[in-house]
């Protein structure tokens, strides 16, 4: 089966059909085969989503902006309870910390978080907020992204 990006050759992370099926537009959802999905998380590739069939999705396939693929600051990173680096970083400034993954680590733990369906890489965000929330403690790593980098360097051993 296809593990690499068609379009760029990083390896892709396994992603839920359900996951794909829930995030795509109509436009594309109507061109999705059932087989296994992968996720590209490279910030400088168009594809988000790539199949063992050979087909591709682009960020304007999906229903939501990728966080991955958007410019740094003011991203979503939790797209179940819109914790982004804007508002991460308001927090910080108004009371000088940012509570966002302890907000996220509650919800988590009171099962409300749907990551599966409304994340687009399928999986739990708490990752991807704590790095967030560490770049933004952190002066001069603002545009940073060494979650996208440690994930995909996790997914290149993987593959």
């Amino acid at each position: 089966s296809e593990r690499q990006c068609p379009l760029c050759g990083m390896a892709g992370a396994t992603v839920e059909l359900q996951t794909v099926k829930a995030l795509l537009m109509e436009t594309a959802l109507a061109r999705l085969q059932l087989t296994h999905h992968r996720f590209c998380g490279e910030p400088g590739c168009d594809v988000v989503y790539f199949d063992d069939a050979g087909g591709t999705f682009v960020a304007t396939d999906i229903r939501v902006p990728v966080w991955q693929k958007q410019p740094a600051g003011a991203r979503m990173i939790c797209y179940c309870f819109a914790e982004s680096e804007s508002t991460i970083r308001d927090e910080m400034a108004r009371v000088g910390a940012s509570r966002a993954v302890q907000r996220v680590r509650a919800h988590i733990e009171a099962r409300r978080c749907a990551c599966d369906v409304r994340n687009p890489r399928g999986a739990c965000c708490l990752g991807d907020v704590i790095a967030a929330v560490r770049r933004a403690e952190t002066p001069g790593r603002a545009g940073e992204d060494e979650s996208c980098q440690s994930a995909t360097e996790s997914a290149k051993s993987r593959a």
